[in-house]
């Protein structure tokens, strides 16, 4: 887990020039659907509704977009990503609970998750141990016109446009 964990802090770090993960003080991330490092309800994972959770954001710069990776670094084959969104645009400060998995309101752009699916797939471990679920909001110079990039893929996208970033944890346990 700690191996996990620290690819997951030195990829966010590579992405904003910076050594932090959890952001600087020029952002925060944080839901009213959850509390940071608490558990998700059963509603935001596969035994539920599989909605995705509200995640809201302040960032005090001045972002051209945002985008948004949700990861889990307890899987048991390595990170697994659970939702990828991207061009959030900059005047956005929050992704409503229950988001839509289609269509693309105000052109905001979904990803590919590791389910091979598009838009939130909550959390759905396997029995046994927490898992941390990272919902990181960055904030972006640029907009990003691919569409049905993986997490991989937007990362690499963002490299050098990251202003800040920012992240939330919930956790899920079945």
């Amino acid at each position: 887990m700690r191996k996990s964990l620290f690819a997951c802090f030195m990829s966010a770090a590579a992405l904003t020039g910076s050594g932090g993960f959890s952001g600087n003080s020029s952002m925060t991330v944080s839901s009213i659907s959850f509390q940071n490092n608490d558990y998700l309800g059963s509603d935001f994972s596969c035994e539920g509704k599989d909605f995705s959770p509200e995640i809201h954001w302040k960032f005090q710069g001045k972002a051209e977009t945002y985008a948004l990776i949700c990861e889990d670094p307890d899987a048991p084959g390595g990170t697994f990503i659970h939702w990828v969104v991207y061009n959030i645009p900059g005047a956005y400060v929050n992704l409503a609970e229950g988001f839509p998995k289609s269509g693309e309101p105000d052109a905001i752009i979904q990803g590919r998750n590791d389910f091979g699916e598009t838009g939130y797939n909550g959390p759905c471990p396997p029995k046994g141990k927490i898992h941390h679920y990272v919902f990181t909001v960055y904030a972006l110079d640029t907009r990003i016109n691919e569409k049905g990039h993986t997490a991989a893929e937007l990362k690499k996208a963002m490299k050098g446009h990251v202003m800040g970033s920012a992240s939330v944890t919930g956790l899920y346990k079945r």
